[in-house]
């Protein structure tokens, strides 16, 4: 059996401990698609009023290198099932996901030659992708299990993640076998349902449960089986992963996470630490208390945050200090010229003229 990948954070005491035991991140492009999905089934009202509960926009930061808590995947999908009525909502989710969708790490896992090769690869490196899963694979008597162990086990709504990861194994094994290929058999870490034939139905499959991991198992014999539609395969190797996801190996801290939960705010316009504390499972009062333990608090790393996306927008596009200012979720430009000066030392239109007078020499 391979090695499962697991991460361990440094040893933590007290109150910042348990935080950092209780927030493992997971990248947002396994959200990928699912904004659009809740939109086509159930409306844009639903779609806006689940964003609200989970007290980020996903479908801003979908397709960004950046992570959020488990908590925040699990409270979106517990909110559009409460919401839409619809108590099987990850298994109408299942047969829509894709890792393709995953960025690259996905890429990179696709890119193998065969089946049992990207399952390794998954393995490996599922750190890029995920801080608190394991993806595993296990081989006996013909059979051969892929499994994942989510952070998110636990947690209200882990019902629908647990079904997302058992779509997303399986369009990982249909990627190199056929689009109609089916499990022998799925096994689910959830509670036994009544309507057992919706999810036998939905993966074409036997369907357990109560396991202890999610588990997708298949005639080990197709492991090897050479994919011939997969000619061109993408060329993703490790040393991309690192470039594009170096952030996550940087989440070792308090600090880092909080810092991790502003940057995906400052790219959807809506810095909130009352959605950070929520992120965390903790009150605002404690987040401020433990923050300033480790020298900080959230308003400095606010604005250190926000002028670096400034920056980024100011260097990087030609769009208008008004544009900028909004997309930073700053209620005037006047205030985003204040805050702005604070960090650098110089107003937005300095910045930028600078930067036209340097590009010009």
């Amino acid at each position: 059996m391979p090695p499962t990948t697991h991460f361990t954070p440094r040893p933590a005491k007290g109150v910042v401990g348990s935080l950092l035991a209780s927030t493992p991140v997971i990248s947002v492009t396994a959200l990928a698609g699912i904004p659009a999905f809740v939109r086509h089934a159930f409306g844009e009202k639903l779609l806006h009023k689940a964003s609200e509960e989970a007290m980020l926009d996903i479908e801003a930061i979908e397709d960004q290198n950046c992570f959020i808590p488990h908590l925040t995947m699990t409270t979106f999908a517990d909110a559009v099932a409460k919401l839409s009525g619809e108590d099987a909502f990850g298994l109408l989710l299942a047969p829509h996901l894709t890792i393709a969708n995953y960025g690259c790490w996905g890429e990179f896992v696709l890119g193998a030659a065969t089946l049992e090769a990207a399952i390794k690869r998954g393995i490996a490196t599922i750190g890029f992708h995920s801080k608190g899963d394991a993806l595993s694979l296990t081989i006996s008597n013909g059979r051969a299990r892929v499994g994942y162990a989510s952070a998110a086990k636990g947690q209200k709504g882990y019902q629908h993640v647990a079904c997302g990861a058992a779509g997303v194994i399986v369009s990982l094994c249909k990627a190199f076998l056929s689009t109609d290929w089916r499990p022998q058999r799925i096994e689910l870490d959830i509670p036994r349902p009544q309507r057992i034939w919706m999810f036998e139905d939905a993966f074409g499959c036997p369907v357990l449960f109560d396991a202890p991991q999610v588990e997708v198992c298949l005639d080990a014999g197709r492991l090897h089986e050479d994919p011939l539609q997969h000619a061109a395969r993408s060329l993703v190797t490790v040393k991309d992963l690192t470039r594009a996801r170096i952030e996550c190996h940087r989440l070792n801290s308090l600090k880092d996470i909080i810092a991790q939960q502003i940057w995906t705010q400052v790219l959807t316009g809506r810095v909130s630490i009352e959605s950070a504390a929520r992120s965390l499972d903790t009150s605002v009062r404690t987040l401020q208390r433990e923050l300033s333990r480790e020298g900080t608090d959230f308003r400095t790393l606010a604005n250190a945050l926000r002028g670096k996306r400034a920056l980024e927008l100011l260097n990087q596009t030609d769009a208008s200090i008004t544009r900028i200012s909004a997309s930073l979720g700053y209620s005037a430009p006047a205030h985003f010229a204040r805050a702005f000066r604070n960090v650098t030392g110089m107003s937005p239109q300095e910045f930028r003229q600078r930067r036209s007078s340097a590009n010009a020499m």
